[in-house]
Formats: structure tokens, C-alpha cells, sequence
């Protein structure tokens, strides 16, 4: 897929984390802020942006709300994923030290996950909409007692100064990205380390759930994400979106698929793409 020239859509404004995921994913491409999530894949879906770069979840926060009620009904297709280390900053006006700052503006997120460096310092949190907003706000404002919590991109486009870096609890802090296209283009077969993602809904039986699943256990296929939610707002109503290691293609993963598909109402796949570099790094600790 030839990317250069062409926009990737994310989620936020220019110097939030996904636009600096999709600078580090897709550097050749031209990045098209969103105010939401739904404008993001409107973007890819009308053909303004090529591709998007949609948050899923982050190993300090979890899930990321929203995303996944949204993935099925896109019309796009997951094409690849990226995982971005998360680092936080404190960000002030220039000038600003410190010791001068009271509040922190940021999303409730990072406000959350640098819980012990504002106790510790002493700074109260203030909840903003997204993160690059939160540094916009604090430039426009000039008050030195006020600073933010964004990235070191949001600090360079914004005019700020890093007050403070790599203030998260935890040190490991990530966040996982899927990439979105209009496009379907799947794995091959052949490819070592390939992710599938799928949503299904099972049948009205007793232990339907428990039974849909077997045949992954019976055929060694490793699942590694299994989440429900609510459809239409109906407690009877419950979908399930999972990823498996392995290509629908491979006998013991279609194996499994057919049986999944006999206790179930539908099952749809989302994607089949090439694992992370990640993965691989993380599971090696």
C-alpha cells in the first residue's frame, strides 16, 4: 500500500499521543486531526484520509471506551497495529519552574496516571477534553502556576517548556493503536505472526459461550483478547470482540471459526494482520 503523500486521521488535535503515533507508524503521511473517534473513521470512510490511527487500550488505563462498539459498524478494516510508549511531561509557560505550579491541566487519563508526581509536588489536577487542548489552554493562558500534562511534541507545538519528563507511575505505560483502512488487506497465510480480530455474538443456549469457544482450546489456537459489551443497551443482548494468534486460513484456527460460527448468531472478522514487533519484544521479558 503505498502511503507517501496521503493523511492518516486520528482522534484529537495536533500534538495529542496519536498524532504522535501516526508520526512514528507513518511518517510519510500527512496527519488530519479529528475532533472524535467517529469523525476519524468518517474521514477514512468519505475518502479525506487513506488511513486512521485508532487507540484500543493502554496498560495502565485499560480500554479505551468507545473504540470497540465502533470498530464493527465502521465499514473499515483493521490493517495493522502499533504500540506507543507513553511518555508524560509537565508542560508550563516559559519562565514557569517547578515549584511555581498549583494545577495541572490534562485528560482524566494522564491526570491518572501521574497520580504520585502531582501528590508528591503537591499540584491539583484539572480535567481537560484531550491532552494537546490542555497545552493550547496553558500557552493561551500565561499563568506560571499553570501547567499541563502532554507530550514533548504538544510542548513544541504549543511554545511550552518541559517542566518535568517521563513523570508516569508506571514506567511501562503504553498505549496499543489500531491502523484502519477502507481497504481489505490481510496477512498472508505464510506470515509467522499474524493477529486475528473478530466480534460474534452467541446463541440464546445454555453454556453457548462456554461451547462456541471450545474449539480454540481444542485446537491449540491461542486466544488473547476476549471483551464484552452491551448492544443497543440490552442486558440480554451481549457482544464479544476477541483476537486470536493465528490466520483464519491456518486448518486448526478455521477448525475452531466453524465451530464458533455453529453457536453463534454471527461472527464477523475485523481483521488479519501482521503481529507487532511489540509483541515479540514483550514477550521475550
Amino acid at each position: 500500500m503505498n502511503t507517501a503523500g496521503a493523511r492518516i486521521a486520528f482522534q484529537g488535535e495536533l500534538g495529542a499521543y496519536s498524532h504522535q503515533a501516526c508520526l512514528k507508524a507513518y511518517p510519510e503521511m500527512e496527519p488530519l486531526p479529528c475532533h472524535t473517534f467517529e469523525g476519524a473513521i468518517a474521514a477514512v470512510r468519505e475518502g479525506r484520509a487513506a488511513l486512521a490511527m485508532l487507540p484500543v487500550e493502554n496498560s495502565s488505563y485499560g480500554r479505551v471506551a468507545d473504540i470497540h462498539s465502533l470498530l464493527p459498524g465502521s465499514g473499515l478494516y483493521i490493517i495493522g497495529e502499533y504500540f506507543l510508549r507513553v511518555h508524560i511531561s509537565l508542560l508550563g509557560v516559559p519562565g514557569a519552574k517547578l515549584e511555581d505550579i498549583t494545577e495541572a491541566v490534562s485528560h482524566t487519563v494522564l491526570l491518572g496516571q501521574c497520580r504520585a508526581f502531582l501528590e508528591r509536588h503537591g499540584i491539583a489536577r484539572v480535567a481537560a477534553a484531550d491532552t494537546a487542548g490542555a497545552a493550547a489552554e496553558v500557552a493561551q493562558g500565561r499563568r506560571t502556576h499553570r501547567a499541563a500534562l502532554a507530550s514533548a511534541l504538544a510542548a513544541e507545538l504549543s511554545g511550552l517548556e518541559i517542566l518535568a519528563e517521563n513523570i508516569e507511575d508506571n514506567p511501562h505505560n503504553t498505549t496499543r493503536f489500531l491502523i484502519m483502512s477502507p481497504r481489505k488487506i490481510e496477512a498472508a497465510p505464510s506470515e509467522a505472526d499474524v493477529v486475528t480480530t473478530f466480534v460474534f455474538q452467541v446463541r440464546n443456549l445454555p453454556a453457548a459461550l462456554y461451547k462456541a469457544l471450545g474449539g480454540f482450546a481444542t485446537n491449540g489456537v491461542n486466544m488473547t483478547k476476549l471483551e464484552s459489551y452491551m448492544v443497543d443497551g440490552r442486558f440480554t443482548a451481549t457482544q464479544f470482540l476477541a483476537e486470536i494468534t493465528g490466520h483464519p486460513e491456518h486448518p486448526a484456527v478455521a477448525r475452531a471459526f466453524d465451530e464458533l460460527r455453529y453457536f453463534s448468531t454471527f461472527v464477523t472478522i475485523l481483521g488479519v494482520f501482521p503481529a507487532a514487533e511489540y509483541r515479540r519484544q514483550t514477550d521475550a521479558l
